[in-house]
């Protein structure tokens, strides 16, 4: 029988090389990226995972052209406008993880709105990594603790659980399946803590060529895998 992983990471690499190569702007590459968001979170959802986090904007992307940056500050808002229906048709709730205060007041809204519409859905988690860094999201963990500590928290009380409880992802189950588009093999500051006992699959399809076929072979990979967490 599949066994299918509760909560699976994508970092959602390629787009931009994937419009080079067909000699088309790099935000086309980034709007293809958005459609592909929406075939695999379906996908996801009828076959029953509970959590999908995708990593769309990191704290590093900022250093991206002007352009770049501009157009990525507006695809949410092109996203939701196109498939927040279809999403509250498919009972899939969204979440984000990152520091979204820093986005322009239209981008920051549109993902408000799209949290707040669909936070009654019980289904899928859509979970948005935007504006995101697993440095700075250990570091903001850290801050919190160590003004606990000031109220009096013991050391002895300082302990996985307490971190997990304090970090952007405190609402989830841990990661159990970590893929990455487009030949890259590593993290690029993608969710460090969760990813601890995480199966890790690197394929060299670029994110807007990662369909539901493809999708549907890792996971067939991934049911293959004994996870043994430390142990025999």
């Amino acid at each position: 029988m599949q066994k299918y992983p509760k909560h699976v990471a994508i970092i959602m690499d390629g787009n931009g090389r994937w419009a080079q190569k067909q000699n088309l702007p790099r935000t086309a590459g980034h709007y293809q990226g958005a459609e592909n968001i929406k075939d695999i979170a379906l996908f996801a959802s009828d076959l029953g995972i509970k959590v999908l986090t995708l990593y769309a904007f990191s704290t590093e992307n900022w250093s991206r052209p002007e352009n770049e940056v501009s157009y990525l500050m507006q695809l949410p808002g092109v996203f939701f406008k196109k498939f927040l229906k279809t999403l509250m048709e498919n009972n899939i709730r969204v979440e984000t993880i990152g520091e979204i205060d820093s986005f322009p007041a239209q981008t920051k809204k549109v993902m408000l709105d799209a949290i707040n519409k669909t936070k009654n859905n019980d289904g899928l988690v859509l979970n948005l990594a935007v504006n995101y860094g697993a440095r700075r999201e250990i570091v903001l963990a850290t801050q919190k603790i160590a003004l606990l500590a000031v109220k009096g928290l013991g050391i002895e009380d300082i302990t996985e659980d307490l971190i997990d409880e304090n970090l952007m992802t405190s609402s989830l189950p841990a990661v159990d399946f970590l893929i990455r588009t487009s030949g890259e093999c590593r993290l690029s500051n993608f969710l460090l803590w969760q990813v601890a006992y995480a199966e890790m699959l690197f394929v060299d399809t670029a994110w807007p060529d990662f369909s539901t076929e493809e999708f549907e072979k890792a996971l067939e990979l991934f049911n293959k895998r004994q996870r043994r967490f430390g142990g025999i």
